[in-house]
């Protein structure tokens, strides 16, 4: 005999013998249950004062006998009944309510949509435990309004025999959609989801940036979700309830992956994928893949990997099923693809064997700054925020080629080119890789041989995008990697990129706040101003040259 689950401490053994006797039963394909199975269940339940509950396949077959409290029924793994995309979990759950007057609960309603059974039915008992009505819903397969529909309560002796079909027809409209939405240009359709303890303010515009960062990876983002909490949840990091909620807005919206925008810990990441039947990443995965589809040359790959396998250790021993989850596309892809499912211990070992290549990698970047350095020849790098425009201006000053997208970390790879100036002098313009609020630690310590580049800088182009609302706070975020880098000692100019998309007060504003150059990096004539500052910044600093031609040997090419 199959086992009964749940809480069974204190049955009798008559009372246990009648519970399993229960997996005898069979449920015809178009019932909801059987008037004897609904009388049955209905007196056990009363005679020992707790619900119980059982799940029906679509064969009849009753799979799961579970017994719960007065009020509540706790739900076991349901092994070989996980829904699939465009699909029911193939389980009707019926169970019991102790009250006549009880009717399915909102946690009832709750349950059918995030383990979308084909059917729940609440039996209700009377004071003489014979069941008093069946109460039946279903998921809806609307895109808008309540994801269930509840049908009117039956008697034991009018029951309706047609359910098949309804399910049949929910299927078929999810699988529809289904079809209709994977058929869209968006690799996945996401909501992303926010829980601050911060001002509204402040945790609207992370959640927007986190926005830009989903749209820069081709994701379609369905909603955006915001709760301000005194203190977050230590294991779902949002209310359980507003979860669920979300969880049944993802169901209804046809969405592929919740996109949290605070760093969840390994045990959240458990928590939250126990419940929710899609993937979850949270910001920094979401910029490790970014970086992970980005890096083109050997090393930017190297420095990925190394930091998505960083990010993944701590995570290995607990992401179960949301392991499964992330293999390949957002959250999964890149050089760290194949090595989610490496135990511990091989991890490890990878690290270190990538650790030693980016330590080659450096000293090899070492010898070439010392090379730059022998020749006198000024090192002008440019930093800024993601997306402010760095390699186009970098473009616009060389006539060069480098990738330039309006997107966030379109550039990863750094790319040198140099720059002669009217005096018969020249200077070596230096692209680096973005920054961003909260740059994943991961991220930080992998790119440090990159990063490193900057420490050779004898000027340092701040690029800031102008027309971007949050500007002040990426100055600020932009300010503080520097400083933790200790860079804060170069010299530096203040760049206002894109002055083409503001009005004079918003300029006039930056300018008394911060003061710094104007310019609008795809125009060249707006180039001026900038170029004489260079010019007056690195002049004590040049080496002149004296035939007046180029550099024999240029510095190799980085891009």
């Amino acid at each position: 005999m199959k086992k009964v689950f749940g809480h069974i401490e204190g049955l009798k053994s008559n009372q246990k013998k009648r519970l399993e006797s229960l997996y005898r039963r069979r449920l015809p394909w178009g019932s909801a249950v059987t008037p004897e199975l609904a009388h049955e269940m209905a007196a056990v339940s009363l005679e020992i004062r707790r619900q119980i509950a059982i799940f029906a396949s679509r064969a009849g077959k009753i799979e799961f006998v579970v017994v719960g409290s007065s009020d509540q029924i706790f739900i076991p793994e349901l092994k070989g009944y996980a829904p699939i995309s465009g699909r029911l979990c193939g389980l009707r759950y019926i169970h019991t309510h102790l009250k006549k007057e009880e009717a399915l609960s909102r946690d009832d309603l709750t349950d059918l949509a995030l383990l979308r059974f084909d059917l729940m039915a609440a039996v209700t008992v009377d004071e003489k435990g014979a069941a008093h009505r069946i109460h039946v819903a279903h998921i809806s397969s609307q895109e808008t309004g309540s994801p269930t529909v509840e049908l009117p309560p039956m008697s034991a002796g009018h029951l309706r025999e047609d359910l098949d079909v309804i399910i049949e027809e929910v299927e078929a409209k999810l699988s529809q959609k289904e079809r209709t939405l994977a058929a869209g240009d968006a690799e996945e359709r996401a909501i992303l989801v926010s829980v601050t303890t911060r001002q509204r303010k402040e945790a609207i515009s992370s959640l927007k940036e986190l926005e830009e960062l989903a749209r820069s990876s081709n994701i379609d983002v369905l909603e955006t979700v915001l709760q301000v909490r005194k203190k977050n949840d230590p294991k779902h990091l949002l209310g359980r309830g507003k979860l669920s909620e979300i969880t049944i807005a993802a169901m209804q919206k046809g969405a592929t992956i919740l996109i949290f925008d605070q760093e969840l810990s390994p045990a959240q990441i458990r928590s939250i994928t126990d419940l929710v039947e899609i993937k979850v990443i949270d910001r920094t995965q979401m910029i490790l893949d970014i970086f992970a589809r980005r890096a083109q040359s050997r090393e930017g790959k190297l420095q990925v990997e190394l930091a998505q396998l960083k990010y993944m250790l701590p995570r290995l021993i607990v992401m179960n099923t949301a392991m499964s989850r992330l293999t390949g596309g957002i959250g999964g892809r890149g050089p760290g693809e194949t090595k989610l499912e490496l135990n511990r211990r091989r991890v490890r070992d990878r690290i270190t064997q990538l650790s030693k290549q980016i330590e080659n990698v450096k000293k090899q970047r070492g010898q070439q700054r010392a090379k730059r350095n022998r020749k006198g020849v000024p090192i002008v790098s440019i930093v800024g925020y993601t997306n402010a425009g760095k390699s186009t201006l970098l473009n616009t000053l060389t006539q060069s080629k480098v990738m330039a997208e309006d997107r966030l970390f379109a550039t990863l790879d750094p790319s040198s080119r140099r720059l002669r100036f009217p005096r018969e002098f020249e200077v070596i313009i230096t692209d680096t890789v973005g920054f961003i609020r909260d740059l994943p630690k991961e991220l930080m310590v992998s790119f440090r041989a990159t990063l490193e580049e900057l420490e050779s800088a004898d000027l340092l182009l701040h690029v800031i995008d102008a027309s971007n609302p949050r500007c002040e706070k990426q100055i600020e975020s932009v300010e503080k990697i520097l400083a933790d880098l200790k860079l804060g000692d170069i010299p530096s100019l203040f760049v206002f990129n894109k002055m083409d998309r503001i009005d004079q007060e918003r300029q006039t504003a930056l300018a008394t706040q911060y003061g710094g150059i104007f310019i609008s990096a795809l125009n060249r004539a707006s180039l001026t101003p900038l170029l004489m500052g260079i010019e007056n910044e690195v002049e004590t600093l040049i080496t002149p040259i004296l035939d007046g031609e180029p550099d024999p040997n240029p510095p190799e090419d980085m891009g």
